[in-house]
């Protein structure tokens, strides 16, 4: 079985789009590296680069990617709605066939030492692969985000696994992770109030009591004068799609709010989209073999 891994780089720059090309182009002539996708967000000032490949290729890549965003993304005078600790703020290493998360935790080992050293950016590693039970959760990784991390890097519990343990203040830190798929998805409201967007994201975050493997915030887009309720579906078997919509629109109904749209960013599983597909039309016994392209991908 060929080997196939993910990676899922999201660097603090989504408005210049000569910068963000300049870091997708490090993917670009790689050797066993294949990039899927790429997008911008100018209000969340962050883009997220998509690429698959075999472990050589996807680790090589990774590392491109980081050094060039540290060439070229200062953080010092950066800002943006999403959460973020520097110019390369996460790297996930995702297996998808041929490789377990074993493997992908030594895959983040390997990159996370490597932009330590090499770079001399602080790395903390997360989720599956986190030294400490307390930096499995990415949010406490991130805590007070970029602007924290000059107080918080000589802290012991705050000490980086990788990297020195001082401040970089063009490049800040990055989180280098092993993880299952997620799903970024985020629901867009009628209304420029953040304030009822943040509540609902409270109501429908599992760290607040609301929906499982669902980390949620309030955020405001700027150029289209709305909010969202922006999402990371970490397991959307255990929380469909579907599920987070519903619970969002019967929040804001409280409030005398529409949900006006939605959007994923970057890639999303098939069969996360055939769950919503499902309860949305009512489908009775539906099969994923029933969808023409898998089977002429001979998937099922």
């Amino acid at each position: 079985m060929q080997q196939v891994v993910q990676c899922v780089p999201n660097v603090s720059e989504g408005r210049n789009r000569e910068i963000v090309e300049a870091i997708v182009d490090q993917v670009k002539g790689l050797e066993n590296v294949r990039l899927l996708d790429w997008s911008m967000d100018g209000d969340h000032n962050r883009s997220v680069i998509t690429f698959v490949g075999t472990i050589d290729g996807v680790e090589a890549a990774a590392f491109a990617v980081a050094k060039k965003a540290q060439e070229l993304i200062d953080m010092t005078v950066q800002t943006g709605e999403h959460p973020r600790i520097g110019a390369t703020d996460v790297v996930p290493f995702i297996p998808i066939q041929g490789v377990t998360m074993s493997e992908c935790v030594e895959l983040a080992n390997r990159v996370g030492k490597r932009i330590g050293q090499e770079l001399g950016i602080p790395v903390y590693l997360y989720e599956e692969a986190a030294t400490t039970p307390a930096r499995k959760n990415l949010a406490n990784v991130r805590k007070g985000q970029y602007e924290a991390l000059a107080e918080r890097l000589p802290q012991p519990a705050h000490r980086p696994d990788y990297g020195p343990a001082q401040f970089n203040a063009k490049s800040g830190a990055t989180a280098v992770g092993a993880r299952m798929p997620l799903v970024a998805f985020n629901v867009n409201l009628g209304t420029d109030n953040l304030e009822v967007a943040s509540q609902i994201a409270r109501n429908v975050r599992h760290a607040s009591g609301g929906l499982k493997a669902v980390k949620a915030m309030g955020v405001r887009l700027e150029e289209r004068n709305i909010v969202q309720v922006s999402m990371n579906m970490v397991n959307f078997k255990e929380t469909p799609l579907y599920r987070a919509v519903e619970l969002i629109r019967a929040e804001a109904r409280r409030y005398g709010v529409p949900v006006i749209g939605s959007e994923v960013i970057g890639l999303v599983p098939l069969e996360a989209l055939v769950g919503t597909l499902d309860f949305y039309l009512g489908l009775e016994n539906f099969k994923m073999e029933q969808i023409l392209e898998t089977r002429l991908w001979g998937q099922e």
